[in-house]
């Protein structure tokens, strides 16, 4: 089951260039943190999608077993709409969407929000624009 084409739009980097580094991300408040292993990053995802628009997401797209959830699973609240085939999480305290997940091709991924990222500056990456809107 395709969830949302958006997650389609990743493609991994070939076996030779797999630079990995792991990042620790989190809500603003600290009540939801992460930790993700994510490829050497060459671009961030935008979506036009009514959700993404809003929150203002730079996105990078990873296999689920690249996360891990490290604090708040009960602090966080679950949001879907339209086919209702992706988790919007957030953070019940101070509201911030760290990540949310579904699946592509019946594999689980994460789109992970990189303005959550210490110590990586999205805004410095190129950005390839997705037209969520229009599915």
């Amino acid at each position: 089951m395709i969830s949302h084409v958006a997650f389609l739009q990743y493609l991994a980097a070939p076996a030779w260039h797999r630079v990995r580094m792991t990042y620790q991300g989190s809500c603003h408040c600290g009540a939801v943190r992460y930790e993700v292993d994510l490829p050497t990053l060459d671009k961030a995802f935008a979506c036009n999608c009514s959700i993404c628009r809003r929150a203002g997401w730079l996105l990078a797209f990873v296999d689920e077993d690249q996360f891990h959830l490290l604090a708040g699973a009960d602090a966080q609240s679950d949001y879907q709409f339209a086919k209702k085939h992706i988790h919007h999480t957030f953070c019940r305290t101070c509201g911030i969407h760290a990540y949310s997940a579904g699946e592509a091709n019946g594999k689980r991924m994460v789109s992970i929000n990189l303005r959550c990222l210490d110590g990586l500056d999205p805004t410095k990456l190129p950005v390839e624009w997705f037209d969520g809107a229009s599915l």
